[in-house]
């Protein structure tokens, strides 16, 4: 069926609508509220949908793009559609991506109860974008940092299964034909590892791999997965020359067989585990803190001057 187009001014006939509908005042702050969004982010985002409704220009951006999302519900691999810096050129372009999902939530809400998903896996995997949030401005930059990534968990291609996120992904070309190979077919979940989520400890993630071997035979019957896939700089290597071999981290990587995309070549990635680890890719490396056995190793091998790669690896489901 046809999405209706998305509202921004018209309250629907119903409060349980699904169409896309961005509220005003008392109702936003609960609607921000309900997907975690932090309080402190709360006033400027009002503040901002206020601009929004007073900005004929800026609403026609925001309901046509509002509406591809919408469209876009229940589909798997489609272009994401949203500039990291949407609207782009637009000050507090962030702050709108930010109000266009809280607008979505209701159709993401409602294709999740007619997929039977439990209630508390919509809540948490909604609440990512409230984690996107506190985490963006622990990094020093205020607002979605990346916006293309929410559109993974509104559109039902993501969820956030206890210590763990599994996005659906339908192998194709070189990846499909290696899977192929190995007997695992072309469906496999991307496994991804959220931070400021708690230890990585082994018994959160069995509880997260048992429940995905479970929630997706039962919510997509079509789609066999057989295979889970990673790419991480958790699984480079080398954090088993620095760690304990009982960290989490190492136990981590013992669940997974190495993996490499076909054609690419590892290549140095030293920013991506700054980013995640320390917040801030640009300190000089001597002024960063050491405090835990993660910070030392990262920053001791790349003063020793080494590099930290993103590596892949797989498992049976």
């Amino acid at each position: 069926m046809e999405p209706r187009p998305p509202h921004l001014s018209d309250r629907p006939d119903s409060r349980w609508s699904d169409d896309p509908y961005l509220p005003a005042d008392e109702e936003l702050a609960e609607a921000l509220l309900a997907l975690a969004v932090p309080f402190e982010e709360v006033n400027g985002l009002l503040a901002a949908r206020t601009r929004l409704a007073r900005d004929a220009g800026l609403r026609v951006l925001f309901e046509e793009a509002l509406h591809a999302q919408a469209a876009a519900v229940g589909t798997l691999g489609q272009p994401a559609g949203i500039d990291r810096d949407w609207p782009a050129g637009v000050a507090d372009g962030a702050a709108f991506a930010t109000l266009l999902f809280t607008a979505l939530a209701p159709r993401t809400r409602a294709h999740h109860r007619a997929l039977g998903v439990p209630p508390e896996v919509t809540r948490s995997t909604l609440a990512d974008l409230g984690r996107q949030l506190a985490v963006s401005r622990w990094r020093g930059r205020p607002g979605l940092g990346n916006p293309r990534w929410l559109t993974l968990h509104f559109r039902a291609e993501l969820f956030h299964l206890g210590r763990l996120q599994f996005q659906r992904r339908r192998l194709t070309g070189a990846d499909a034909a290696a899977a192929r190979a190995a007997g695992l077919g072309e469906w496999s979940l991307q496994v991804h590892i959220p931070d400021h989520c708690g230890p990585l400890s082994p018994a959160a993630c069995d509880r997260a791999l048992d429940r995905a071997r479970t929630f997706f035979p039962r919510h997509f019957p079509g789609e066999p997965y057989r295979s889970a896939r990673v790419f991480s700089w958790l699984l480079d290597p080398q954090l088993a020359d620095h760690l304990p071999e009982e960290s989490n981290i190492v136990r981590f990587q013992r669940r997974f067989a190495p993996l490499r995309r076909p054609g690419s070549p590892p290549q140095p990635e030293d920013t991506n585990p700054l980013r995640y680890v320390f917040g801030d890719v640009d300190r000089p490396l001597e002024s960063l803190p050491r405090d835990t056995a993660v910070q030392r190793a990262l920053v001791d091998h790349l003063r020793a001057g080494g590099h930290w790669y993103v590596c892949g690896g797989w498992l049976a489901l």
